[in-house]
């Protein structure tokens, strides 16, 4: 079976695939301090919850934007797992061509996203990940990494409002009834959630002005479901793309 880890700077997300079947997935909080021994005891309690068998697994492949995690999942998955892991890179993805000027410094989980997003819809294509950071990435109707935009992550955002302005409460990122709030809650609800799904329908109207297209537009991410309900442009969440994405690359090696 083949072990997939995506290592974001919030979260790291795991899944188990058999084939082209994805079996189990989980996600828990990235920890950049956590040793192969941590990491073992973590993933064998999700093993055991849901019979997966350690034994099983004679691939992994990772994804990892946090270079502090890369030494101890390495050495996890030396020391239990009997392999080294493959870190994905702009290497790994050699039938994607990359427009950008250095390939090499395209996040691991950019990457994959585009593989895997264009290797379902053939077509041209804007991918947003609502992580923490939301990134925009631009590929062509012939499988090309065109580029992409980034910009603070809808939690990161909110939190500089939060800590900067001493008299505003934290607020749940769900979209109140109307754009205009009626009291403090609801308007800072409605500028964080509203606002946010302005700067992606924005933000995706110039880029395809700029590829000249009409590209599908996906999302993936914590906070996709949310965008999806209000934004105006995104058609459709794949909320495994980035496994998906490992999985693929991870059958090309």
């Amino acid at each position: 079976m083949l072990f997939v880890i995506d290592v974001g700077n919030t979260n790291t997300v795991m899944g188990m695939f058999d084939g082209n079947r994805l079996l189990n997935d989980w996600r828990i909080r990235t920890e950049r301090n956590t040793t192969e021994d941590e990491f073992y005891i973590l993933v064998s309690n999700f093993f055991d919850r849901d019979h997966v068998r350690i034994s099983d697994i004679n691939r992994t492949i990772i994804s990892c934007v946090v270079p502090p995690m890369m030494t101890a999942l390495d050495a996890f998955c030396r020391k239990y797992l009997g392999h080294s892991p493959h870190w994905v890179d702009a290497r790994s993805a050699s039938t994607m061509p990359m427009r950008v000027h250095n390939p090499l410094e395209m996040g691991a989980d950019r990457i994959v996203n585009a593989v895997a997003a264009y290797h379902k819809y053939q077509t041209s294509l804007i991918v947003i990940d609502f992580g923490t950071a939301t990134t925009f990435d631009s590929i062509s109707e012939k499988g090309e990494l065109l580029g992409c935009a980034i910009s603070p992550g809808i939690q990161i955002s909110a939190e500089a409002l939060f800590e900067k302005a001493s008299k505003l409460p934290r607020v749940e990122f769900t979209p109140p009834e109307n754009v205009i709030g009626k009291d403090t809650d609801s308007s800072m609800k409605s500028g964080i959630v509203f606002g946010y799904a302005s700067l992606v329908d924005g933000m995706v109207h110039r880029m395809k002005k700029e590829m000249g297209s009409s590209p599908r537009v996906i999302a993936t991410g914590g906070l996709a479901d949310v965008m999806m309900k209000i934004s105006e442009t995104i058609e459709v969440v794949e909320p495994n793309l980035t496994l998906e994405g490992l999985r693929i690359i991870g059958e090309s090696l």
